[in-house]
């Protein structure tokens, strides 16, 4: 037998959890019995709290103000001016040279020269008479005297310090307080007071904000070097990247003297420039013109070359498209590349066999680029193609010819972007014919004749004379 007073309190019970719910979203108001850290009607997140507990104000209260805010035209400029690192390729991608109080991380693959360049700078800093502090993490500081002793950046005013603990690191701040500071890498420099390895994603995060903290409070430079993933992005939490003022990613070929420095991310000034530079034996050195590298430039004309311009950011570099054809005793005839998109060389020769009739189904393709340049843009087809035409052929591309422009399927060339700046740059580098698409305005360049084409087929007939 159930007795009347089990009943009470059984109702009771009842009617408490029909009142009382459990867990409610602040969001659409669904209910819950437990807690979810998501909501399972407005799939919010974090917005489950429990049934009548008011949702958490913020914590922090407001202080006093130690300086009031200034009207927009009353703030001052002199603390943002640029400070040239006489590092002509490193400023220009800064956007003309190192702003008071910014940080930058350098990121890069393993020996591709960041140190050196960072080194580099570092030397010619303390030669203009800053106070430079250089953190090494990954060597030791007789390794970096070595590598300064090679390249001439033994000076003075370049402080050294090997340290891998970040209340030291702050210590030989507090105690140079540089103008400049120098930290290789992040991911060797650990905090005793937080959990984890070095390079770890916690550890990442607490020696990055305690490095841009003193750097913003200080007015002081920083340049700090990162490591990347395997896919090529910068290692550790996507927020040092947010933290930071400008990101710069450091890139080049291991088999290449070339290097090619990319602003990512840049609070102070545009993301389109590319900086060249070229490792020597006495270090790293800017490349200005770096069409050097890029064109072979032989004396005797062979069949298969071709040169195209194309646009990295907005700096045009020349390219030169070199292909060979050979016959074939396979059943798949090879088709090898190297520094081209290997889909986009197929579909070069679809439209080469379909539409001007230049066929090499039976004969294997090798593709390359001079100097190890990366040609992706759709603006190199036309000369990818003549390359491939002339080599099928075996006549050399007519001298002084360069072509730009992209192929579509049906055989037409299609326009392609800053097709003047293109123009001028081949004029420049002592071209005098470029073959460009009809679509659109043909730029009009003193010393280069501008010959407009329709269509692939036209470009073959005018650029690869047939025996």
């Amino acid at each position: 037998m159930v007795s009347e007073a089990q009943v009470s309190v059984g109702s009771m019970a009842t009617a408490s959890k029909q009142a009382n719910p459990g867990y409610r979203c602040t969001e659409c108001g669904w209910t819950t019995a437990k807690w979810v850290g998501r909501c399972g009607e407005c799939q919010a997140w974090g917005s489950v709290i429990e049934a009548g507990a008011k949702p958490a104000g913020p914590a922090t209260k407001a202080t006093k103000v130690a300086s009031p805010a200034l009207s927009i035209a009353d703030v001052s400029v002199s603390a943002s001016t640029r400070k040239p690192t006489d590092v002509p390729e490193f400023d220009r991608v800064l956007g003309g040279g190192l702003v008071t109080g910014a940080v930058v991380l350098l990121a890069g693959e393993p020996g591709v020269g960041k140190s050196t360049l960072l080194l580099d700078v570092a030397a010619r800093a303390a030669r203009a008479g800053e106070r430079v502090l250089y953190i090494t993490g990954e060597e030791s500081a007789g390794q970096v005297r070595l590598r300064a002793e090679r390249i001439g950046a033994l000076e003075p005013g370049l402080l050294l310090a090997a340290e891998t603990d970040l209340g030291t690191v702050l210590g030989h701040i507090e105690a140079s307080d540089p103008q400049l500071l120098m930290v290789d890498s992040i991911q060797t420099i650990a905090s005793a007071n937080v959990d984890g390895t070095p390079g770890g994603v916690s550890q990442v995060r607490e020696v990055a904000s305690a490095l841009i903290q003193a750097a913003k409070t200080r007015g002081m430079a920083m340049v700090i070097v990162g490591h990347v993933t395997k896919d090529g992005s910068v290692a550790g939490p996507r927020l040092v990247e947010h933290l930071v003022d400008v990101v710069c990613q450091f890139e080049g070929e291991q088999h290449s003297p070339l290097r090619l420095l990319r602003a990512i991310k840049n609070r102070f000034g545009s993301v389109d420039e590319v900086g060249c530079f070229q490792l020597v034996d006495a270090g790293i050195e800017s490349v200005a013109d770096p069409s050097g590298l890029f064109l072979s430039r032989e004396a005797v004309r062979v069949p298969g070359t071709c040169a195209t311009i194309t646009i990295d950011g907005k700096r045009p570099l020349p390219a030169e498209i070199q292909a060979l054809v050979a016959s074939s005793a396979l059943a798949n005839p090879r088709r090898a590349t190297s520094g081209m998109d290997s889909s986009r060389v197929a579909m070069i020769l679809a439209v080469l066999h379909r539409r001007v009739g230049v066929a090499v189904a039976n004969e294997d393709v090798y593709v390359s680029t001079i100097g190890g340049a990366r040609v992706t843009e759709p603006a190199a087809d036309v000369a990818l193609a003549l390359a491939l035409a002339s080599a099928r052929m075996d006549v050399p591309v007519r001298e002084g010819f360069a072509a730009v422009g992209e192929v579509a399927l049906s055989g037409a060339l299609r326009p392609v972007s800053a097709l003047a700046q293109r123009v001028a740059e081949a004029a420049r580098l002592g071209f005098t014919d470029v073959i460009v698409p009809a679509v659109g305005k043909a730029p009009s360049v003193d010393g280069v004749r501008i010959h407009a084409v329709d269509t692939l087929a036209e470009a073959v007939a005018l650029a690869v004379p047939r025996s």
